[in-house]
């Protein structure tokens, strides 16, 4: 990773909002109400999480609209959970999208950092829905340039390399000059280096060492220090 960066793209969910902590909480909630003590309420955020990977592919593939992912997924956690759906299958997503906005929270380390960063241009790079989206940074308090999805983007989501692009481009700078700072490795590490985009592994787990060529950083408020690396290095 060499030369300006200008730019920072930031990831949201699990970067700049804790979805790790407020879908579970959320998905409990709403199980709980939907089958009280049922025997696998411990799984049960864990199959969500897991249904979420391909029924949300389906959908930025242009398969279904982001309505009918949602109702699929209700309709396949019931099935694995043994339990009757909602009559109304928008309705009992919107039951758990309500226990989930309760939920939205930054984390601590998103305000210190940003009040270091100020100076470069900012955008969040997501591969949510444009509106929901646009209601976390609404909820979290965040002034952070545009937030860019795929249904903004052309159709194109992370890891597409159109994506970063078009990214980049909605900021006015090319990609070699901004820096995507996200949690999940092939969309937000190892996708932008297609394009020549640099990046930056946050990972709040500390779960393992960054690929090969690529800094890992465990908190926000270690990129100002980061970047003042970067921008030494002849």
């Amino acid at each position: 990773m060499n030369g300006a960066i200008n730019g920072i793209l930031f990831d949201l969910d699990g970067t700049l909002l804790d979805h790790r902590g407020a879908a579970p909480d959320a998905l409990t909630a709403w199980v709980s109400a939907l089958a009280p003590g049922h025997p696998r309420l411990a799984e049960a955020a864990a199959l969500w999480a897991a249904l979420e990977i391909p029924h949300l592919a389906a959908w930025q593939a242009g398969e279904c609209s982001w309505q009918e992912q949602r109702r699929r997924r209700v309709r396949a956690l019931c099935r694995e959970l043994g339990v009757e759906p909602p009559a109304d299958l928008e309705a009992g997503f919107a039951a758990y999208a309500e226990h989930y906005r309760r939920g939205w929270a930054a984390y601590p380390d998103v305000a210190p950092a940003l009040a270091r960063l100020r100076g470069h241009t900012f955008g969040i790079l997501t591969n949510g829905s444009q509106g929901v989206q646009e209601a976390k940074v609404r909820a979290l308090g965040l002034d952070l340039g545009p937030v860019l999805t795929g249904e903004c983007l052309g159709g194109q989501f992370k890891p597409s390399p159109g994506c970063y692009t078009a990214a980049a481009r909605a900021l006015g700078l090319p990609p070699e000059q901004v820096l995507l700072v996200g949690d999940d490795l092939d969309k937000d590490v190892r996708g932008p280096a297609a394009v020549g985009m640099p990046s930056v592994w946050i990972d709040r787990l500390g779960a393992e060492p960054a690929p090969a060529g690529f800094p890992r950083i465990t908190s926000l408020t270690e990129l100002p220090q980061l970047l003042a690396l970067l921008a030494a290095r002849p």
